[in-house]
């Protein structure tokens, strides 16, 4: 089933995304942004977690999470570890998300109209996966381009 392919991705990225955070030598560059670059990698981490655990988590794994996504861009200084921590938790929580879903949920319009008319679960959920990964490149590139 498409889910279980989709856990395998999420789970990928967000352990490369733990591996991106933890490979910042400098904590305080996690932070910088500089000319061009609008988003830190830390923020870009903390709106990942938020829209996995909102999107996902609070929608199909019924957990209760709130989101805050001015917020996500808006913190500043969170610890590395706390970040690390915060990815390891969202780890599961997408797979018991996606674990919750039937064939026939896939096919179903997602809950939340998110972009300008609905979608299938089914095509809301690969956008997920990709937006994880087009983030997490920025996140690499940012880390290579400010961790100084």
């Amino acid at each position: 089933m498409l889910t279980d392919t989709l856990q395998q991705f999420f789970e990928r990225d967000l352990n490369k995304l733990k591996q991106e955070i933890a490979a910042y030598t400098n904590e305080k560059s996690l932070w910088e942004i500089d000319k061009n670059i609008a988003n830190s990698g830390g923020n870009l981490c903390l709106h990942l977690i938020g829209n996995l655990n909102w999107f996902i988590g609070a929608t199909f794994g019924k957990t209760g999470y709130v989101r805050n996504r001015e917020l996500e861009f808006s913190q500043k200084s969170v610890p590395r570890q706390e970040l690390i921590r915060m990815i390891d938790e969202t780890i599961p929580v997408v797979k018991k998300g996606l674990e919750a879903l039937t064939e026939e949920d896939l096919k179903a319009d997602y809950p939340i109209i998110v972009f300008e008319k609905a979608t299938t679960t089914e095509q809301f959920l690969v956008h997920l996966t990709t937006h994880l990964s087009y983030h997490l490149g920025q996140i690499n590139y940012h880390r290579r381009l400010l961790d100084i």
